[in-house]
Formats: structure tokens, C-alpha cells, sequence
């Protein structure tokens, strides 16, 4: 994916090793996926990136496919 806008959050997963299990379930799939620290996650664990809830992206061209498997 070469554009930013073309990435859009499909889910939201509690902690990093959740968000990585997820992606890991879409790449799987073949649907490429980014995990990113949401702004409400943002500073949790004093900058672990453990903590704290994470966004899932996808691109928007493959954002029905991975909400589906992410059901």
C-alpha cells in the first residue's frame, strides 16, 4: 500500500501481542495489516507499547474481508 488514506481501522485489540495475534490471523488470510497504538493507548506502560489498546488496519480495499474474519 503506497498511501496513508488508503489504510482503515477494522478493529481495536486491548494490548500489542492481541493486536499481533489478529494481524497474524489476516496475513494469514493474505489481507496485509498494519497494529498501531491508538490515541487512548497512547502512553499506557509508560511507552512499553504492550499496554494499551491498538488499532487494526487494512487497506480500504480489503476492510469487509478482514472485518468478517475478524468476527
Amino acid at each position: 500500500m503506497n498511501h496513508a488514506d488508503d489504510w482503515v481501522v477494522v478493529g481495536v485489540a486491548r494490548s500489542e501481542p492481541e493486536a499481533e495475534l489478529l494481524c497474524s490471523v489476516l496475513r494469514g488470510a493474505g489481507i496485509e495489516c498494519l497494529p498501531r497504538l491508538t490515541n487512548s493507548g497512547a502512553g499506557a506502560g509508560d511507552g512499553l507499547g504492550t499496554f494499551g489498546a491498538h488499532d487494526i488496519l487494512v487497506s480500504s480495499a480489503d476492510a469487509e474481508a478482514a472485518r468478517d474474519l475478524l468476527r
